[in-house]
């Protein structure tokens, strides 16, 4: 049974709501009143420093330990009255192997079928699919203490799909995983979520989030300080936007400084790095000259924050 889940102003569902969230460990208040949303098919990374409460909201996210204050509701469950249910839709990857070593990859995953009450005929298709999907097929039936690190994150992750979830959870998926294990798990979310998965996913790597996620939560001493599309948070910290760009032939610089929307012009190499307080009009302005002069444009870039510049403007960490 579907339970009920409220949807935002433009009609899409949330399938996870989370409502003054806390948890307390003795004098230190982990996660502090916490609220936000992850709304329907989307990929929703959870950013934050060590300690700042990231994998205690997962893990009481997916009821591993118990909240202290709040509400949560998974796909419309609540997840301390109806664990179960809630369960029984969503997939789980943490970051540390859950799989037990002593077993086969496929005795592994013939177990979750088990535990998630699949017949055998759907369990073991399932299965093959996904060890296919993730090169491990033809190991199916060595033990996984035998397996390397990226085998076994391989592996977990196909025992969370083993179901078919609506909402997949992953905790550093691609943590300290070599490039091949890292790029076949990165194209199977991308797929997945194509198909209409949705992703809760905490990331240290901020690339990967930048490249994967519709919106970023980023947390700080327990609080959340931002939640915004990885774009839109990059333009908010930065008021005054950088652009580059450089012409087929030489102009001054005081001709670019007296454009609408431009504030100032200095010139790096072969390039122009222009200041503007409004991107939109200063790039208008840059075209309409160059129409007028007759000049080329040979390139125009818009130089703004990466997302780990962003995310440590955001939690006060500074570079080693």
């Amino acid at each position: 049974m579907t339970g009920d889940t409220r949807t935002d102003c433009s009609g899409v569902r949330n399938v996870i709501e989370v409502e003054d969230l806390t948890k307390v460990f003795g004098t230190i208040t982990a996660v502090d009143h916490v609220s936000f949303e992850v709304r329907e098919g989307e990929i929703f990374g959870f950013l934050g420093p060590n300690g700042a409460g990231k994998t205690t909201t997962a893990r009481m996210l997916t009821g591993v330990i118990p909240m202290d204050g709040g509400s949560v509701r998974i796909l419309g469950h609540d997840i301390r009255r109806e664990p179960v249910r809630a369960k029984q839709r969503f997939g789980v990857v943490p970051e540390t192997s859950n799989a037990y070593v002593d077993l086969t990859a496929w005795q592994n995953l013939m177990l979750m079928g088990d535990l998630y009450g699949l017949d055998r005929a759907r369990a073991q298709g399932r299965s093959h699919d996904l060890l296919e999907t993730l090169g491990l097929y033809e190991r199916r039936d060595q033990k996984v203490q035998g397996y390397s690190k990226g085998m076994r994150q391989r592996l977990i992750l196909a025992m969370a799909l083993l179901h078919e979830p609506e909402l997949l959870f992953l905790d550093e998926p691609t943590s300290g995983l070599d490039v091949q294990s890292t790029q076949m798990i990165l194209s199977l979310l991308r797929a997945l979520n194509a198909d209409g998965t949705t992703i809760f996913l905490t990331t240290h790597n901020m690339e990967e989030a930048n490249r994967l996620c519709d919106r970023v939560g980023i947390i700080r001493s327990g609080k959340i300080v931002a939640i915004d599309a990885p774009e839109k948070l990059k333009t908010a910290i930065d008021r005054v936007h950088r652009i580059e760009v450089s012409f087929d032939r030489e102009i001054g610089g005081d001709l670019l400084s007296g454009l609408a929307g431009i504030t100032g012009a200095a010139r790096t190499g072969d390039k122009w790095q222009i200041t503007a307080e409004n991107q939109d009009t200063a790039i208008r302005s840059l075209v309409s000259f160059s129409r007028q002069e007759g000049i080329a444009i040979l390139t125009l870039n818009t130089l703004a924050p990466s997302l780990d510049e962003v995310f440590l403007r955001l939690t006060g960490e500074e570079r080693s």
